[in-house]
């Protein structure tokens, strides 16, 4: 029977979705937390053009604590944007805003695996009650 090769990037995204289900929800793990907006801008690589952005007001019972985001390249091999340690910092010192900027550190296309660097954007923004 012919089976289907899973690619890198379909690997590399089941592997982070069973990370991200195994974890608990941000209500278990950070209990004092009452409620987080989150807003994201994904951008470019030199961080001028800006191809998407999203806003929402973040379920604390159903969402994980492993919290992460795609990168918009569907190309990326290995990257995406895991805002777990930002997000725990922030609730740890009861911090209300947290802003900041990452860079995808995965690889551009699977003909670049260890080459070059997808280097995507994100900007975010998170609002925290307590």
């Amino acid at each position: 029977m012919y089976r289907q090769k899973i690619g890198l990037r379909a690997e590399y995204r089941d592997q982070e979705g069973e990370r991200v289900k195994a974890s608990p929800s941000l209500a278990d793990k950070f209990q004092k937390l009452k409620s987080l907006i989150v807003k994201v801008g994904y951008y470019n690589p030199k961080g001028v053009a800006q191809n998407g952005q999203l806003k929402y007001v973040v379920n604390l019972e159903n969402a994980k604590s492993v919290f992460r985001f795609r990168c918009p390249n569907d190309e990326c091999i290995r990257g995406d944007f895991d805002l777990t340690k930002e997000l725990a910092s922030a609730v740890a010192q009861k911090r209300t805003t947290v802003s900041g900027e990452l860079s995808c550190q995965g690889w551009q296309n699977k003909t670049t695996i260890d080459t070059i660097h997808c280097h995507n954007v994100l900007r975010y923004e998170l609002k925290l009650a307590y």
